[in-house]
């Protein structure tokens, strides 16, 4: 998916929100577009943790890819850290949230990193981790 989305971005887009992200006076944005630097060829920035949303959009642009399991060794390791809450989005948003909710948070409980859903069940959204 991700790669599908990068072969997407128009380069006149890309180009132009580049020459936008040069200007910008926003030190979190300058260190956004210091991750990938532009370019589409190494957008993996730590091992799951993805820099192309910040290609074309401003504001916090990374994403946690992968499987299952890995977006949840992600997740369990910026918890180990302090990392008490999330909030996560996804592309296509309806399609990711089933992904996380049917996926990464049964892996996340099986961990103990995520409390059980109230009745047996798997809610849309995480609501707290230990």
């Amino acid at each position: 998916m991700a790669d599908r989305m990068v072969a997407e971005i128009d380069p006149a887009q890309l180009a132009s929100a580049q020459t936008d992200f040069a200007t910008t006076q926003s030190v979190g944005q300058a260190r956004m577009a210091s991750l990938h630097g532009g370019s589409t060829d190494s957008l993996e920035v730590y091992p799951n943790v993805w820099a192309g949303p910040g290609l074309v959009r401003g504001g916090a642009g990374t994403a946690l890819v992968g499987s299952y399991a890995e977006v949840a060794d992600r997740i369990a390791e910026y918890h180990a850290v302090g990392f008490d809450e999330f909030i996560l989005s996804g592309y296509p948003h309806l399609e990711e949230a089933y992904w996380v909710g049917e996926g990464v948070m049964p892996e996340l409980r099986r961990r103990g990193l995520l409390a059980p859903a109230p009745g047996g069940g798997t809610p849309a959204v995480m609501s707290s981790f230990r």
